[in-house]
């Protein structure tokens, strides 16, 4: 028997018991779908973590009161107890760091914006020294961004985000014009880029003022994050990240052998771990998912008995009429390969889909990569092969006497 006529005759059977191939093939759909939705939406995720990590350049380093991430409520209570970090910190760094490039720092609220009649009050507020937009990698769209002078007196000066120019300013050069933050005047300057949305939430509603403004007009007593630009990766990110440490443990008045009393991060030991977190939270899935495919394996083995069973008498008559027991072995393994291929394929199509559909409600990046597609096809047409040769190999097995003697 040629391929092209078992794989017909597999079609055909498949076709004349619609609902139970579609019942038969849930398992594989199911596993197939869970595995592209995952590995689409962590793919998504990991390109969104590089791109925002880069956002702040591969060579900052940032000084922290707390790490960036922590496991335990246990550590999260003992990093609270450190001391906070001050603007004196920041302005020791300036002064003292010698391999530094640039040095800014950021502390950071949410409050009210009000122009004329109207008004948000879920806006993020960012206290800016004159060096974070370079750092931050922020283009400014229209006007510029602060100066050294600016931030050192404290001047009463913004810059702003889209949605506030959309929803607040309103239509107009928003240059120029008097916008109220939690009450305090301050003339726009400058708006950044469009950074779109997050999880839903919007990266556009945000207003930045001088460090000096926010630290008179917010408790100053408050931890802020140091941001430091290093120049380079690799050794001179290790050297600068030495040289802060230093500095640090110097005005905490720390003894040698005891713990840092702050916390020094990388932006790629940031995203080492979350792209950690990531691929185990991955691999759980798909170990999860990898049940479920030998789940619905194990489903099409039985349809595939069961159909050995109702078909014996036909077995019978192609045996009779010259079949080969390789014929009939092939033909019921092209079938149940068929089976679970289009398993693979509808598994595939509705992966795809959930992880655009999550896409669109609430703004989780996903990425299909070609090498998931390909491999989850491959083990659902493999599960099928592994599972259909029992009921392949009893079907060949028939003898043709006593399947011709069987009942219809």
């Amino acid at each position: 028997m040629e391929f092209t006529e078992a794989l017909k005759l597999a079609l055909q059977s498949l076709w004349g018991n619609k609902l139970r191939s579609i019942l038969t093939l849930l398992g594989v759909v199911i596993g197939v779908a869970s595995v592209i939705t995952v590995v689409t939406l962590t793919n998504g995720a990991k390109e969104f973590v590089t791109s925002k990590i880069n956002r702040y350049g591969a060579s900052v380093v940032t000084v922290t009161k707390m790490p960036q991430t922590f496991i335990t409520i246990e550590e999260y209570l003992s990093f609270q107890k450190r001391r906070d970090i001050s603007y004196d910190d920041y302005k020791a760094i300036v002064s003292d760091c010698k391999s530094c490039v640039s040095v800014g720092a950021q502390r950071t609220t949410t409050g009210k914006v009000v122009y004329q009649t109207k008004s948000t009050t879920d806006t993020n507020i960012r206290g800016w020294t004159w060096t974070m937009p370079p750092i931050s990698n922020l283009d400014i769209d229209q006007g510029r961004s602060f100066t050294q002078i600016e931030d050192d007196h404290g001047t009463h000066v913004a810059m702003v985000g889209y949605d506030v120019v959309d929803n607040v300013l309103g239509p107009g050069d928003p240059l120029g014009k008097e916008i109220r933050v939690d009450g305090a005047p301050y003339t726009v300057i400058g708006v950044g880029e469009r950074q779109g949305k997050m999880l839903g939430m919007s990266m556009d509603n945000w207003v930045a003022i001088p460090l000096t403004a926010f630290l008179h007009s917010y408790d100053a007593h408050h931890t802020m994050d140091i941001y430091v630009n290093s120049g380079g990766g690799g050794v001179i990110m290790d050297e600068v990240s030495d040289e802060l440490r230093t500095l640090m443990r110097a005005r905490r008045h720390l003894a040698p052998g005891v713990p840092d009393a702050f916390s020094i991060d990388t932006s790629a030991t940031f995203g080492n771990l979350l792209s950690n977190m990531l691929d185990n939270f991955g691999a759980v899935v798909v170990a999860i998912a990898g049940i479920s495919l030998v789940v619905g394996g194990i489903v099409i083995m039985n349809i595939m008995l069961v159909s050995v069973t109702e078909r014996t008498r036909e077995i019978g008559v192609r045996k009779a009429l010259g079949a080969r027991r390789k014929d009939i072995l092939l033909q019921f393994l092209i079938e149940s390969a068929t089976m679970s291929l289009a398993g693979g394929v509808i598994g595939v199509i509705l992966g795809i889909t959930v992880a655009k559909v999550v896409t669109l409600i609430v703004a989780f990046p996903s990425e299909v990569e070609l090498w998931s597609i390909l491999i989850s096809l491959f083990v659902a047409t493999a599960v099928g092969l592994f599972f259909g040769v029992y009921p392949a190999h009893k079907a060949s097995e028939l003898d043709p006497i006593v399947a011709l003697r069987s009942e219809l």
